[in-house]
């Protein structure tokens, strides 16, 4: 008997739906004929807990971290007992197993990490399945492969869950312990992407507290040319008083050169003109469409993750969300737009988009050497039925399908100009922009860049129709909103201060998953860390203390990056699991040895007396842990309050 064991009941009825034959559904399986699919629910394993190893470590003391297993050992969640049963009364009749975890690092460790605790020693293969749709997964259970290749893959989640465990138990008893040494009573939960995530916001809190805002003063002209006018800008010499963004900070300088202006003549000292084009953006990964889903429709991370899983498993409208690519199987060009005009058939405004779309135009999105395990989230085909979509999955749904047909338009054409003025000897800079040809555009916005400029002919004379000087003031970042932290945990390379990491970091996945970035946020909010103000997440006053205890290695993002570079590596069958759980522990004895109690209790003491924080929410207690110048010069990070754009 063949045993197919899914990752997920969805998937489960998905492949026993493919199969030929009538389906016979039983508890915690279907049968096939001579398959049976059995399905997990998620994780039916997780790691055993420290008492496990040793019962003396059941309670919770600093002599005797770090605590590190010697012969890994894993233990039944509670509630997948029973099924956990069903598969190994199968697994004992089997004459060979498919394994349909899905197919991404998890649902490798996920299916297999049963396989082998209940001891099969039979033949493995792996199906890959990214699309519920039945011509899908009929093609998937034709290109069974050996799990065999898979095992780089699986020895790489294996060593992730490993490492969380020993990171996550270690420094959460670690600090709560000090917790209750400085007088706190609560689980102090630290985590190895869950920490340096919390250290984003908390760090870009405190320089929005910081923020000392000061005036600045951009000098702005109007010009005219030979076929109209336009308004140009002063761009100040190094010579006068400008902060490290090049703003003027002194108005003297500005008043004094204005009332010169009216009249002056000069001429056009620098042309910048040439046509432009852009190519429509990529289909969508998990974490580009929360980003945009946050940004237009005002949804957390988490509601785009739930909305897509419901889109995938239960109205199956998209292929398989949790993935990190952006692009498409070049396979799937000839079929897609069959597959766009019956997912678009039910909406209007897809519908047009689709009629208009040149399924000839072939975009850089189709490429197999980009894609890995998963492909961009694309629509399966199955006609989407608004009525039984709600409106929030109506948004996702159409965001998703309007990125795939947008790669069947042609290229936003633009032409666009930038011009410096020379009068009084001094430099006057404009820049505009006109479309020459919308392309894809349209499918997204509306909205111009920049306007156009009257025509411009190089050295030709110009005079100056009025002038003035504005006062405008820095700005403090913006906090934190699930859009931007999305894209910030996907572009952390940003946020190292290293440049040998920095440059290292650029290419790798950011900080977390695609499956896991939701779920980390989330997580911050229910441990009391976070707290969401409208769109905004900022850190509570208990959030910011810890941060402020930890040792700077803990909530900076270097070290969990470039984890998840090590365990790509392994993915890749480059590094050795085993030498990434020896450093890890060395690292962990060092980070041990910072714990400090004093500390913490002035962090926590100096967290409470801040005005306009947030109030400390109570922590439920765990017993595991948790996965300017001076003179003329000034320097500030600000941005100018609203006003008109002062080119640079």
């Amino acid at each position: 008997m063949r045993v197919i064991i899914a990752e997920k009941p969805s998937l489960a009825r998905a492949i026993a739906d493919a199969l030929p034959g009538s389906a016979r559904r039983q508890e915690g399986l279907i049968q096939c004929g001579e398959t049976t699919v059995t399905w997990c629910l998620g994780h039916l394993l997780e790691q055993a807990p420290p008492e496990a190893y040793d019962p003396t470590d059941k309670q919770w003391r600093l002599d005797r971290l770090p605590i590190v297993p010697i012969a890994w050992q894993l233990t039944p969640k509670p509630k997948a007992r029973g099924q956990l049963s069903v598969i190994r009364r199968l697994l004992k009749q089997a004459s060979h197993v498919v394994h349909a975890g899905d197919p991404d690092r998890e649902g490798q460790l996920l299916v297999q990490e049963v396989i082998e605790y209940l001891k099969y020693r039979g033949p493995v293969e792996r199906l890959l399945v990214s699309d519920l749709n039945r011509p899908a997964v009929v093609r998937a259970l034709s290109q069974l492969q050996s799990n065999q290749a898979f095992q780089p893959l699986y020895r790489a989640a294996e060593a992730r869950a490993r490492a969380d465990w020993l990171y996550g138990i270690n420094l959460t008893r670690a600090w709560t312990l000090t917790g209750r040494q400085a007088g706190f009573d609560g689980v102090l939960s630290v985590g190895r992407v869950q920490t340096p995530v919390l250290g984003l916001i908390v760090r870009r809190d405190n320089a929005i507290r910081d923020f000392t805002p000061y005036p600045f003063y951009p000098l702005w002209v109007d010009i005219g040319v030979e076929h109209g006018t336009l308004r140009a800008w002063w761009a100040p010499n190094a010579a006068q008083p400008l902060d490290d963004q090049g703003r003027l900070i002194d108005r003297a300088p500005a008043d004094a050169l204005a009332v010169r202006l009216p009249g002056a003549r000069g001429t056009l000292a620098k042309l910048d003109q040439q046509e432009k084009r852009q190519n429509a953006p990529l289909p969508y990964s998990l974490s580009a469409l929360q980003v945009d889903a946050a940004r237009r429709h005002g949804l957390s991370a988490q509601q785009v993750l739930d909305i897509c899983q419901r889109l995938y498993e239960q109205h199956t409208l998209i292929t398989y969300p949790r993935s990190d690519c952006r692009y498409l199987p070049e396979g799937h060009f000839s079929g897609m737009q069959n597959t766009l005009t019956q997912a678009c058939a039910n909406d209007d405004t897809l519908r047009q988009w689709c009629r208009s779309a040149d399924f000839s135009r072939r975009s850089k999105a189709w490429n197999d050497k980009q894609v890995g395990a998963h492909h961009a989230l694309a629509p399966t085909g199955k006609p989407a039925d608004f009525t039984r979509l709600s409106a929030t999955e109506g948004h996702v749904f159409r965001l998703i399908a309007r990125n795939v047909l947008a790669q069947f338009y042609p290229p936003l054409r633009t032409f666009e100009v930038k011009a410096e003025f020379s009068i009084l000897g001094e430099a006057f800079r404009a820049r505009g922009q006109s479309v020459l040809d919308p392309g894809w555009k349209p499918l997204f916005t509306t909205r111009e860049e920049a306007p156009p400029l009257p025509p411009l002919t190089l050295n030709a004379p110009c005079h100056v129709i009025d002038t003035g000087v504005e006062t405008r003031e820095t700005r403090p970042p913006e906090p934190f909103t699930d859009a931007s932290l999305i894209k910030a945990m996907m572009n952390i390379a940003r946020y190292v201060d290293d440049p040998e990491v920095r440059r290292t970091l650029r290419d790798t996945d950011g900080l977390g998953t695609e499956a896991t970035r939701a779920g980390i946020i989330e997580t911050l909010v229910q441990r009391g860390y976070l707290v969401r103000q409208q769109k905004a997440l900022r850190a509570t006053r208990l959030g910011t203390a810890l941060i402020a205890a930890l040792p700077r290695a803990v909530s900076t993002p270097e070290r969990t990056a470039l984890w998840e570079q090590r365990l790509g590596a392994i993915a890749d069958n480059r590094d050795d699991a085993q030498a990434f759980q020896q450093a890890l522990v060395e690292d962990l004895n060092a980070l041990l040895r910072q714990s400090d109690a004093g500390k913490l209790k002035q962090s926590l003491q100096s967290a409470q007396g801040e005005e306009g924080a947030p109030a400390k929410r109570s922590v439920r207690k765990r017993k595991s842990g948790a996965n300017a110048k001076s003179g003329a010069r000034r320097k500030s990070n600000g941005r100018a309050k609203s006003g008109r754009k002062t080119p640079n």
